[in-house]
């Protein structure tokens, strides 16, 4: 049973992967990372639940890594719409200068 959290883990890490790495879009960019992010939340709980000792450690620190997204989430779409008012792009290939 184990295995089918990992394979789910694993392709969720992926996908989110290839949206950070292949994707031009920056909300479709920061939407990647929270599947990433989901990704080693599923890790956490299936190797709490189904690990040597089963504990609530890892749904714990689970807890935690969503609460952490949900502020990394509020601060990137704060940026991102100060950036997009400032250069009218969402285009992250456009951001590669610190100067407006």
């Amino acid at each position: 049973m184990l295995a089918s959290y990992l394979t789910l883990a694993a392709i969720l890490f992926c996908v989110g992967l290839y949206g950070v790495l292949a994707k031009r879009n920056a909300v479709v960019v920061l939407l990647s990372i929270e599947l990433m992010l989901n990704a080693a939340n599923v890790n956490l709980v299936a190797f709490s639940k189904y690990g040597v000792v089963p504990s609530l450690s890892g749904h714990m620190f689970a807890l935690f890594s969503i609460a952490v997204g949900a502020a990394e989430a509020a601060v990137g779409i704060a940026i991102l719409i100060a950036l997009y008012r400032a250069r009218g792009t969402v285009n992250v290939d456009d951001y590669d200068e610190m100067r407006g």
